[in-house]
């Protein structure tokens, strides 16, 4: 869809904003908007504004991961199509229109319209200063490190103003617009979690059953992988690799031979580290801490409910570098079994959540017992048996990967194009007032290809 500009604009004499259409005024927020401060009902519940625009009551999204107030002291009246500003996180895009009514804390900025105007219209234009980033450049230029916006800096705020109808126009348009394309993004990131699991699929059934499909299978005894192929061998993992060797986190960059990568849990990338980004800490390493290619990393704290602790990843790279102390190293004996074989054994183990039995959570940290999940036993074939499900799973692996990575360039473009165009849409770059919700809804394959479009203009 090609949107047209306004015939006719005009300088609004602010820099973020540029040129507006010439119809459109300027003038302070708080000219359109006022704080209210309503006193609370009995029946109010908690209303909480999100980062991603959402403003909602809290139980609508989860209970936990908030700070629990004793005394509700100073909390406000909130009311459903008030416009809400978080003072401290707005420039992070804690700001929305509430879908709820409820009461809020003080630190909000619960908003109504002075005269006529769209709550929905001011809500976009305001994430999109956020956005930008500048909420955040006024609340540095007041106070250092400060992301403090109260009201009274929201009100001295120069901000368009244009007929109401043209803002619920606007709003609508682009209501209707991220609809489409937020479900657009929503199913192809399903798509990607099909292929994940995909790719798990072929990982644990490659290490159980081989490639072999008429080998004689044998009850394995182990619960997790039933039956495997006959010839394969039987062994503990602790008998596969060294003992594992604890990381440290060192002290801060000194600039001098001892600063080195420290790899953390966050470096952890599909089945090997990231290569860029990683942190350098200052540290005196033993011999045995450095890592070697081909060096097994293991997660010893942290993880969750989604992901429980235990992750491994194999070091496949050239750079000195240790790990942090919430990861321990392992060496394989490849005399038995290659570190990347082993390596897949271990995905499989943690794909069917295994990991979990060896999981001791007392502190809120999961934390994994290493030598009780080492403990485990596991089957393998000789050795090139085991190349060939290697190279097996690599090829696979490589084209769902190939295909994951031209979905999530099609994510990237079309949230690219959702910007851009909210951006344009409240700042008046482009004239979308003849704009009808259309009758017939057109399919969400087109939404790529109006992205495409869009950005080629």
């Amino acid at each position: 869809m090609k949107h047209s500009k306004y015939e006719k604009n005009k300088d609004s004499g602010i820099a973020w904003l540029g040129d507006i259409p010439e119809h459109w005024k300027i003038t302070k927020a708080k000219q359109i908007w006022q704080k209210e401060s309503r006193p609370i009902r009995d029946e109010d519940e908690i209303v909480t504004a999100f980062r991603d625009g959402e403003v909602t009551l809290r139980k609508n999204r989860r209970e936990d991961g908030f700070t629990i107030s004793l005394k509700e002291i100073g909390y406000q009246g909130v009311r459903k199509d008030d416009l809400v500003i978080h003072q401290m996180d707005a420039f992070a895009g804690a700001i929305g229109v509430s879908d709820s009514d409820g009461k809020c804390t003080p630190v909000y900025s619960v908003c109504t319209p002075k005269i006529p105007a769209n709550p929905h219209f001011y809500n976009l234009l305001l994430r999109e200063m956020s956005r930008s980033k500048y909420i955040l450049s006024l609340a540095k230029g007041i106070r250092e490190r400060s992301t403090d916006f109260r009201f009274n800096m929201f009100g001295e705020l120069e901000v368009p103003l244009l007929p109401k109808q043209e803002q619920t126009t606007i709003a609508n348009f682009l209501d209707y617009k991220t609809e489409k394309i937020n479900r657009f993004i929503k199913k192809k990131k399903q798509l990607i979690k099909l292929l994940n699991e995909q790719k798990a699929a072929i990982i644990n059934k490659a290490v159980t059953k081989g490639l072999e499909p008429n080998a004689i299978m044998k009850d394995s005894g182990i619960e997790w992988l039933g039956k495997v192929p006959e010839h394969w061998k039987l062994n503990k993992i602790k008998n596969l690799i060294s003992k594992p060797v604890a990381g440290q986190w060192g002290k801060e960059v000194q600039k001098d031979e001892n600063d080195i990568v420290c790899l953390r849990v966050a470096d952890f990338k599909e089945l090997t580290v990231k290569e860029k980004g990683l942190t350098i800490r200052n540290i005196e390493p033993k011999e045995e801490q450095i890592l070697k290619f081909g060096d097994l990393l293991i997660e010893k704290s942290g993880g969750g409910e989604k992901t429980p602790v235990g992750r491994v990843v194999r070091f496949i790279h050239s750079f000195k570098a240790v790990t942090s102390n919430f990861v321990a190293k392992v060496s394989v004996n490849e005399d038995f079994v290659y570190s990347e074989y082993l390596l897949f054994a271990f995905k499989a183990i943690n794909n069917v959540r295994w990991n979990v039995r060896s999981v001791k959570q007392t502190t809120g940290i999961q934390n994994l017992d290493s030598y009780d999940y080492f403990d485990n036993w596991i089957y393998y074939p000789k050795k090139d048996e085991q190349k060939s499900i290697i190279n097996f799973i690599n090829k696979e692996s490589d084209k769902i990967d190939k295909t994951i990575s031209t979905i999530e360039k099609e994510i990237t473009l079309v949230e690219e194009y959702k910007t851009a165009l909210i951006a344009e849409a409240v700042t008046g770059k482009i004239d979308v007032r003849d704009f009808k919700i259309p009758k017939a809804e057109t399919p969400l394959a087109m939404v790529a290809e109006e992205a495409a479009n869009y950005n080629k203009r």
